[in-house]
């Protein structure tokens, strides 16, 4: 039996795999990871206490839409990761867009803000935690990934594990925000993402040895 023989053999019952599975597969990982990223978040360090009345004020919101679609952003390009021989990379871009957007208002913040006040806006109460939370919050979702990329069939390994954590770390983030109380665009834009980052780089090195199949 020749080489083409054999391929033939192995694919003559193969199935076509429905459109969108990938990211419902995604989505699901995503999903049982984010609940217990909840329940940690929830039963460890409570919501905040102003919880009603923070969700009404348009900080909390930015806050909110800063994860939020870093973390749609970031689910689309490990979609195409998640596939093998993914090719060129389209949308990375998008990733971007939160990131600057969020910096205008930061920056919007800081010019009506006196500057004697610019330090403790940046820091909060919070930014020597908030990003090891984070980072915490963001391994059960993670996790839900690795799960989610086990029927799955990526060939870059190392990018793979990168945008996983990439996404794990934005809606880890978003649920953080049920907790947290900083409300500046510049305490976000900073301790955040780099919780976020963190996250990503721990994805990178891990992707190698966890992804492989």
């Amino acid at each position: 039996m020749n080489t083409d023989e054999l391929i033939l053999r192995l694919a003559r019952d193969t199935r076509p795999v429905p459109r969108g599975t990938v990211g419902r597969r995604l989505v699901l990982g995503i999903a049982l990871g984010a609940v217990v990223s909840a329940i940690l978040v929830l039963a460890w360090l409570g919501p905040r206490e102003d919880l009603g009345v923070a969700v009404r004020r348009a900080s909390y919101w930015i806050k909110w839409g800063y994860t939020l679609s870093l973390s749609a952003a970031a689910l689309a390009v490990t979609a195409q990761l998640a596939r093998p021989d993914s090719g060129r990379l389209r949308g990375l871009w998008l990733t971007a867009i939160p990131v600057v957007l969020l910096a205008v208002v930061g920056l919007m913040e800081l010019a009506r803000t006196p500057r004697s006040d610019w330090l403790a806006m940046w820091l909060g109460q919070s930014w020597m935690v908030c990003p090891w939370l984070v980072l915490l919050f963001a391994i059960p979702i993670f996790g839900g990934l690795l799960w989610s990329f086990r029927k799955l069939a990526p060939t870059r390994l190392r990018a793979a594990g990168a945008a996983a954590g990439l996404t794990a770390g934005a809606f880890a983030a978003s649920v953080y925000c049920l907790h947290c109380p900083e409300v500046s665009a510049i305490f976000v834009l900073t301790w955040y993402s780099l919780g976020i980052l963190l996250a990503t780089l721990l994805g990178s090195l891990l992707g190698p040895r966890l992804l492989r199949w």
